[in-house]
This record gives C-alpha cells, structure tokens and sequence, in this order.
C-alpha cells in the first residue's frame, strides 16, 4: 500500500478532492445557515416555548426525513459504479428508480405521520404551550414531504456523476428562498411560528423543480436509453432496494439518537431543549461541512472502485481524510474560542443562553469526535457497503444506550457524555469493519458476498 505522506502529496488527487468537495461544502453550509437563521429569527420572539416548538416540530420533521437518507446515499454509491462504467442506461434507470422510490415513500410517511407525531409528543411531555405550537409546526412541514425526499434522490444521483454543481444550486436556492421567506414571514408578516415552517415547504418544492431541470443537461454526457420496461422487473430492483433497506437502518438509529437528546432534553424544562437545539445547530454547521468532503469521497471512490483503481482510491481517501481531519480541528477550536457569542448569535432569551453556555465544551470536542464516522461513512457508500454501515451503527447504538441510561442522573451534562460516547463509537466500529475489508482485500468484491 502507498505510504500515507506519499499519497498525501499527489497533487492531481486534491484537486479532483476539492472539485468535488468546494461546491458541496459551500451547498451543505446553506442548510445549518438556514437552521441558524430560524433560530436566529424565531430565538428573537419572546417566549422560549417557541424557540422550542420550532426544535421538537422540526427533530419530528427530521427523523422521517432524514431517516429516508438512503435515498441519496444508495442512489449515489450505484450511480458513482455506473459513472466509472460508463453505463448510461444504468444511470437513467437509477435515477427513475430513486424518484419513484422518493414518491412511494412520501405517500407512505404521510399517512404514518400523525400517529407517530402523537405517540412522541407523549413521550416528551412538553408545556401545553409548546405542544401546539410544534404540533401546528409539524404538520405544515409535512406538506413539503415529497418534495424534501425527491431532493435526496436528485442530490445523490448528480454526486454520483460527480456533478457537484447541480446540488449547489438545489441547495442553495433551497435554502435561500427558506431564508428570505423566514425574513418575510415571521418578521414581515408576523406569522410567527408556522410562518417558518411555510417557508420550508415552498424552499422544499422550489429546490425539486430545479433539480427535475437539470437532470436533461447532466445526461447529455452519458449515451443510453431508459429501460421502462426494466423497471417493471423486481430483479432489476432488488440491488438497490437491499442497499436502502440497511441504510434505512442505520439512518433510523441515528435519528433515534438524535430524538432521543430531544425527548430527555424536553423533560428538562423549554429552556434547556431551546439550548441544546442551539447547541446541535453547531454539530450541524460542521457536519455539513465535513460532508462536502464525504460527498467528494463516495463519488470519487465509488468511480474508482467502479473502474477497479486501487491506487487511486487510497489516494482519495488519504486526501479526503487529512483534510477533514484539519477542518474539524479548526471547527473545534472555533467553538471553544467563540462559542459564547454562536450562541447570542442566535437568541437573547437570557434563561436559554445560560443554559446553552454550560455545554460548550461538549461542543467543542464533537468535530474531533464526530468526524471520523463522517469520513468513513462516505468509503462505504461509494462502495455500496451498506451491510456494514448498518452493523456499525448497531453497534454503537447498542453499545451507547446502557451508558446514556447510567449517565441520566447528571441531567443534561449527562445526555451529552452518553452522546459523545455514541460519535465516538461510530467511528470505531467502522474503523474496525473497513480494517477488516482492507486487510482481506474486499473493497473491490460484491459486497452482498462480504
């Protein structure tokens, strides 16, 4: 294997890197300004309740979106192998695959939504006061449901081709119109509340439909046909559809994580589940920063495992890793050093920034935490590995979930330990599995034959 400085230093592998990852890192950091913007907004009305309503009606809207995250990570690992082939007709078919696949799904969550909705707000046991309004949050962001998943299916799709330029725009015309409506809305129109989440839901539909648009110049470059008839035939769904179902599951424990801080987080009182939202905005501006680089990784590698290039795809991801390895030391040290005024930025509820100053440090170590299960998380999708992602995430759920139950009488210092420990161990069972695939020589076989 080429040594690490050696494949650090080949100048043509930073440059595909960046390519890649400068467009994305530049689209993923318009969806935490979004985020920060509503909480900037909204954290700026009166009442922590509804700082609060728009953190639970969202961490609701979130676990069924982004628990559908295997439409865009399955559709880029098949579409990257496609991509290194060659293969037109390949691509084509999974892009049908993927908005087909996005529409039966948001039918599907739409109709599961209420009785899901009802279930956790019973579970958080929140103030009166802030049960109606993320109730009222909640179900105007399902409107945007289809739209919201079509957007995986297209983003993961133009990755795959290694096309970073059309995910920029989606996600920056996405988030910008989410921006400008929240302005529109909660300040000019005095909507409050619900005016945020109608801003999502426009930003939603209107990021799909230019999406939908590009995808005729995108397969210009590629020479081939649909199959309609192909898709009429099960084999021809069974690969994807098995790769999705494990990343279904993987996606699902960690959004459970995630729900989990806010269910604990809500039984300790608005102000606290106001601060850590405000606290999770942080994690959430550098993990969409590290995935720029993740998304270069998995087109790149996917294209290189697709065209059985070794060197190539340890090259990548050295580049990949050194670089994300110096981004979420730079993140970290931002936190410790400004954390303080990232979260005046965002509220001046007094009760709710004391609460969130508290934790800082516990912020401040999460990119150097998080960024390895970031990293590897984007190998294994290139490589369609969904197998073991899933087992990996298993994994350290099961692993993380006793230490969260023995770390509940620390309150909320608690909740984020158990939550360290969780990142933490992510990124270990995963280091663990790709040593393994390494050292057998296996990221160039079928992976259902792992």
């Amino acid at each position: 294997m080429l040594h690490l400085s050696t494949a650090w230093r080949h100048r043509p592998t930073h440059r595909r890197v960046w390519a890649l990852a400068t467009p994305m890192i530049l689209s993923n950091l318009s969806v935490p300004l979004m985020v920060l913007v509503d909480s900037a907004v909204v954290g700026h009305l009166p009442h922590a309740h509804q700082l609060a309503a728009v953190a639970v009606g969202g961490s609701l809207y979130t676990l069924l979106v982004w628990s559908m995250g295997f439409l865009r990570m399955g559709t880029t690992g098949f579409a990257a192998q496609a991509s290194g082939r060659g293969d037109g007709a390949a691509l084509r078919q999974i892009l049908w695959q993927g908005l087909l696949l996005a529409g039966a799904l948001a039918l599907l969550l739409g109709l599961c939504a209420l009785p899901f909705k009802q279930a956790l707000l019973y579970l958080m046991q929140p103030s009166a006061e802030l049960n109606s309004l993320a109730t009222d949050f909640f179900h105007i962001r399902l409107l945007g449901l289809p739209a919201a998943l079509a957007n995986y299916a297209l983003i993961g799709w133009f990755l795959g081709t290694q096309n970073a330029r059309a995910p920029l725009a989606i996600l920056l015309v996405t988030n910008l119109i989410n921006i400008l409506l929240d302005l529109l809305f909660i300040l000019g129109f005095s909507w409050g509340v619900p005016g945020a989440a109608w801003a999502s839901v426009i930003a939603e539909y209107s990021g799909a439909l230019l999406g939908l648009c590009l995808t005729r110049p995108a397969l210009r470059r590629y020479q081939g046909r649909a199959d309609w008839q192909a898709l009429r035939q099960w084999r021809n769904w069974h690969p994807l559809l098995s790769v999705n179902r494990d990343i279904f599951i993987r996606s699902l424990a960690l959004q459970l994580v995630f729900l989990g801080l806010t269910i604990q987080g809500t039984r300790l009182g608005d102000a606290t589940v106001a601060a850590n939202a405000l606290l999770l905005n942080g994690l959430l501006l550098t993990a969409h920063a590290l995935d720029g680089l993740a998304h270069a990784l998995e087109a790149l590698s996917g294209h290189a495992i697709g065209a059985r290039k070794r060197l190539q795809l340890w090259r990548v991801l050295v580049v990949a890793g050194g670089w994300s390895l110096l981004i979420s030391l730079t993140f970290g040290l931002f936190f410790l050093g400004a954390g303080h005024l990232f979260i005046q930025m965002q509220t001046d509820i007094a009760e709710v920034r004391q609460a969130a100053f508290a934790y800082l440090p516990y912020l401040a170590a999460l990119p150097l935490i998080a960024v390895w299960s970031y990293l590897l998380d984007g190998l294994f999708i290139g490589a369609t590995r969904a197998r073991e992602m899933r087992n990996a995430m298993l994994g350290a759920f099961l692993l993380a979930m006793p230490l969260a139950w023995s770390l509940q009488p620390l309150g909320n210092h608690g909740l984020w330990l158990a939550f360290l420990a969780f990142m933490l161990l992510r990124g270990v069972c995963l280091g663990l599995i790709a040593l393994r695939l390494q050292r057998a020589d296996a990221w160039f076989g079928d992976p259902r034959q792992a």
